[in-house]
């Protein structure tokens, strides 16, 4: 790659200071500080099955629940990758990945469209998972694409245990994302629209 896919936003609000650092080309590395160590292991999925390098520094107001820091990081991660992709040219633009995690099963489907867009449906099991108010995943990736200007499709077609369920939807999508920003070696500057942009 003669360009390097990388950013680094940062997001400060009177609920949350958030800095995201990303390469896109990474080997998966993360370093991931949030305050909900659910929603680390969580990121620590897209990162690690993304092969993103995702360094994720968030200070929120955990004091009253989880909600502002996960969908806030939602945001600035999207606005991060947003600005690391650049023109999309010569990316394949769609991704998607089928994971299993013993009875569970998610599928995720990604469109780096230029337009937000999220459909999802997981019916989690419990309502909590740790610290981790499960609520929130529908949140945080409303926030990524409202700011990733993707579209994306998020369903968990089996589950029982909801730690399952999250583990299989993170994982597809760090996977499908992962397919998406790949560079094709067919149409390397090119970018994958016949309307000529993305």
């Amino acid at each position: 790659m003669s360009n390097a896919r990388t950013a680094e936003v940062s997001r400060n609000t009177a609920e949350t200071q958030i800095t995201v650092k990303v390469n896109l080309d990474g080997t998966g590395v993360s370093r991931l500080s949030t305050g909900i160590g659910f929603f680390d292991h969580m990121l620590d999925q897209i990162a690690r099955h993304g092969l993103i390098d995702l360094d994720i520094q968030a200070k929120g107001d955990l004091h009253i629940d989880g909600h502002h820091t996960v969908e806030d990081v939602g945001i600035t991660l999207g606005q991060a990758v947003a600005k690391a992709v650049g023109d999309k040219k010569g990316i394949r633009r769609y991704g998607h990945a089928y994971v299993p995690l013993d009875e569970a099963l998610s599928r995720v489907v990604v469109d780096f469209s230029g337009r937000p867009g999220l459909d999802m449906h997981v019916p989690f099991k419990s309502g909590m998972i740790g610290a981790f108010d499960t609520q929130l995943t529908y949140e945080f990736f409303q926030g990524f694409v409202n700011h990733a200007f993707v579209t994306l499709h998020i369903d968990n077609l089996k589950g029982e245990n909801a730690h399952h369920q999250a583990e299989t939807v993170f994982k597809a999508f760090g996977r499908a994302l992962r397919a998406a920003l790949e560079i094709d070696p067919r149409s390397v500057g090119v970018i994958p629209s016949t309307k000529g942009s993305l």
